[in-house]
């Protein structure tokens, strides 16, 4: 039994035996899709979720209720003296800022630390591990906060989508935009750093994109990373909602490119694919905070 207890929200994508493994509980995200209630991971398949969404469904995401946090922090206090409650980033959702703040009343002042590192998808998978790395050296709960969020603008993560459908749909891009980069073939890649997920570059093509987005991750390994990848605290990051054949194409390349580098994949959450859609394809690296 882990002295600490860390719960996270399914935007990690943290598959379920790694879950178990590190005795980590996970909060489903809830979404509507043409007006009906999800729960991801519960309710619903991520085939029927991308059927779903292909045939034009209407879909929204949401946070989680306050009593349903509340609810599974009360249940964790059963067992742990401390909390770490890792949810996605503030800057993309408000889920963090509610937790925060029902973090400050009784019975959880002093007892349940939420973490806003500005971490999504891969890299917030990539902190958990990096949680309870920390605890195994000594650290308490808040000193792990603190740790993991003096790091927060060492991330840098890159996504290039299939389709513009979904960046249209959320009001990333006009209709006009998407009409005319769809008939060129047009792939936009979207980098999150510090917290947000904006626009990046374009590319004429997957193929392109994913040549831009590997170089992009070379330069950041040389310049912005140089130090803490000499000090094998960078880990290497991928992540997707494409099919499998090409997920696997993906990876050989990032492994070509990156000899040597274990690389760490995870399926893109259905919240996240809300606003990406099916065929997206990520890379990205994180930086484990110092002892």
């Amino acid at each position: 039994m882990h002295a600490i207890g860390i719960a996270t929200d399914s935007h990690a994508s943290l598959p379920p035996d790694v879950a178990k493994q590190l005795n980590i509980r996970i909060l489903p995200m809830p979404f509507t899709i043409d007006g009906q209630d999800y729960l991801e991971g519960v309710d619903l398949t991520r085939e029927e979720f991308f059927a779903r969404q292909a045939a034009g469904a209407d879909i929204a995401t949401s946070q989680p209720s306050p009593s349903t946090v509340m609810a599974l922090w009360d249940e964790m206090l059963l067992t742990h003296e401390q909390i770490l409650y890792m949810p996605i980033s503030s800057g993309l959702s408000g889920s963090c800022s509610t937790a925060t703040a029902l973090a400050q009343d009784e019975p959880y002042l002093g007892r349940v630390f939420v973490v806003d590192n500005g971490r999504v998808a891969s890299p917030l998978y990539q902190s958990i591990l990096d949680a309870r790395y920390l605890e195994e050296k000594g650290l308490t709960a808040p000193q792990i906060k603190a740790a993991l969020e003096s790091v927060r603008d060492q991330v840098s993560i890159y996504i290039a989508v299939e389709t513009l459908t979904y960046l249209q749909k959320g009001g990333r891009i006009s209709s006009a935009a998407a009409a005319v980069g769809t008939l060129l073939n047009i792939k936009p890649i979207l980098h999150l750093a510090t917290g947000k997920l904006e626009s990046y570059k374009k590319a004429r093509g997957m193929n392109k994109a994913c040549e831009v987005m590997l170089e992009s991750i070379r330069s950041d390994l040389a310049i912005r990373f140089q130090e803490a990848h000499a000090r094998g605290d960078v880990f290497l990051l991928a992540a997707g909602s494409a099919d499998k054949q090409t997920t696997a194409k993906w990876l050989k390349q990032i492994e070509t490119a990156f000899p040597g580098m274990p690389i760490q994949y995870d399926d893109l959450s259905m919240g996240v694919s809300c606003h990406t859609g099916e065929g997206a394809l990520g890379i990205g690296l994180s930086v484990r905070p110092q002892v």
